[in-house]
């Protein structure tokens, strides 16, 4: 796919108040400091679409990017920010579980994992909350540059393992890197063939 337009629409606390459009939105998702901003700056090939930051936590709205005039990239809150404080972190969790379970025109969601860390509590109980609910989702590993060839794949293979003890089938998963954009052809391609799907099914 090739991304031709990628426009900043909107910002806000309420998923109510997203774009009034049918148009299919792919979400993403997961811990502070995952690398969700240069993940979204790699897919689109835009260098400052979303805003990075070296200090977690900086995403505090649902950000919606028009893709090519027909699907949306949405950035979601990160969640699990020790830092803050109990109050900032219920109404965050508000915001995300508002859009991710209120929003029809929530596509797929992107569930961003640190390719370099062991399977983290609060990731594998927000994946299983999604299956809980139905949410469409896929497993995207980060920052895949980090760990060597042979590393990164054996990373992955164990957290796999570790879902499959609560799994009985896992969802779509993809290896990135904003650095070298690996991965890049393989999630817009996902996601171009879910829009073509959306498209047959009209």
């Amino acid at each position: 796919m090739d991304i031709k337009t990628a426009e900043y629409q909107i910002s806000n606390s309420d998923y109510r108040k997203c774009p009034d459009t049918q148009l299919p939105e792919y979400a993403f998702i997961g811990r502070s400091n995952v690398g969700k901003s240069s993940l979204i700056n790699m897919l689109t090939g835009r260098k400052a679409l979303a805003k990075t930051s070296a200090t977690p936590g900086k995403t505090m709205l649902i950000n919606h990017f028009l893709i090519n005039g027909q699907w949306y990239i949405v950035d979601l809150p990160g969640y699990g920010y020790a830092k803050r404080s109990k109050e900032s972190r219920e109404q965050l969790w508000r915001m995300i579980q508002g859009y991710v379970l209120g929003r029809e025109q929530m596509t797929n969601l992107f569930v961003l994992v640190d390719s370099r860390l062991k399977p983290q509590k609060i990731d594998l109980e927000f994946m299983q909350w999604l299956g809980e609910n139905g949410v469409p989702f896929s497993i995207v590993f980060t920052k895949m540059d980090k760990l060597g060839k042979v590393a990164g794949p054996a990373a992955v293979e164990d957290y796999k393992k570790e879902l499959l003890k609560t799994w009985e089938e896992l969802p779509p998963v993809f290896m990135t890197s904003s650095e070298d954009a690996r991965g890049r052809d393989d999630l817009l391609g996902y996601i171009d063939s879910i829009n073509q799907q959306l498209k047959s099914n009209q």
